[in-house]
């Protein structure tokens, strides 16, 4: 490292591999509000549709299994009849409950109102 490089403040810094890796899971459309969803308990399949304006069923079927591979959701069947397809948090996803508070709190109290998804 040269000198410069030590008092460059810039040049040491780097984003953090877990930020990253969180960023790159949560920060695709939908997974994170499909996980806010399951913080209150397991769903339905039909019952995240309906509880995540706009996603379509295809989209909400990629990002349950993506989450199902990355362990933070369970998929469960119930047999019925009729059969019905739930989904609950693992442990890995439930612990994320607490960021996904702060996260929620935070956009209430800095992102401009029409910024701001309006729900029931």
């Amino acid at each position: 490292m040269t000198v410069e490089q030590r008092h460059d403040p810039a040049a040491c810094k780097q984003v953090d591999g877990g930020i990253t890796s969180v960023f790159q899971m949560l920060g695709k459309r939908w997974t994170g509000p499909i996980v806010s969803v399951l913080i209150n308990g397991p769903a339905y399949f039909v019952d995240l549709r309906r509880a995540v304006p706009g996603i379509s069923e295809r989209m909400l079927s990629d990002r349950l299994t993506e989450l199902g591979a990355a362990r933070m959701v369970v998929r469960e069947v119930d047999e019925g009849p009729p059969l019905r397809v739930s989904y609950r948090l693992t442990e890995a996803g439930s612990a994320l409950e607490p960021a996904l508070k702060l996260l929620a709190e935070w956009a209430k109290e800095y992102l401009p109102e029409g910024k701001r998804p309006t729900g029931c």
